[in-house]
């Protein structure tokens, strides 16, 4: 519902009826196709950016064969992404949140950035989250896996776990690897605020 809400787009089946009402009739008519499928995805949490990531890693061309990875944010009040392979906690680190200058800006800023670099444990973290990832990564693509998704979380999704899935992303891609960032709870908006 949220989707048809935010696109401006009517649902073929609701027309002439309440959103609610077509898009169960469309469940009813899709239900016997579902029973023959071999694979569902559920894309309520899902932005159409991640939907073609998932269609193109599961069906594309030959030539798009290897490990894509995708590190994304997220805040644990909205709930960990359903697509996530690997989950980790960022909010055991110091939190930007409570300092009312770093309040209002994202994980993107240097200032930000630098007050979470601060957190005695967060080398220590990054160091551990980067030996692990570059025993995995080889791994994963030699055992044929298509694509990988990396989630970070925190509590609003913000700044910890914004600035942990720059980091992770930045050095995943001096790995070689194919690599996108993705921040699932940032407002568009925010871009134009962080520095």
């Amino acid at each position: 519902m949220k989707r048809y809400t935010e696109t401006r787009r009517r649902h073929p089946l609701a027309a002439d009826r309440p959103l609610a009402v077509g898009i169960r009739l469309e469940r009813r008519l899709l239900a016997p196709i579902r029973e023959f499928a071999d694979t569902v995805i559920d894309t309520s949490e899902l932005s159409p950016w991640m939907l073609k990531r998932q269609l193109v890693a599961q069906y594309g061309r030959e030539d798009t064969l290897g490990l894509s990875v995708v590190v994304t944010s997220f805040s644990y009040r909205r709930g960990v992404p359903r697509e996530a392979d690997m989950v980790f906690d960022a909010r055991f680190l110091r939190n930007p949140h409570y300092d009312d200058t770093l309040r209002p800006l994202t994980g993107r800023d240097s200032r930000v950035g630098s007050y979470i670099e601060e957190d005695p444990d967060y080398a220590a973290f990054m160091g551990q989250l980067m030996a692990m990832f570059e025993l995995l990564l080889p791994r994963f693509e030699s055992e044929g896996k298509s694509y990988l998704t990396i989630a970070i979380g925190c509590t609003g999704g913000r700044h910890r776990s914004v600035y942990l899935t720059e980091q992770l992303g930045a050095w995943i891609e001096k790995q070689n690897a194919r690599v996108q960032l993705y921040h699932r709870d940032l407002e568009p908006t925010d871009d134009a605020k962080a520095g």
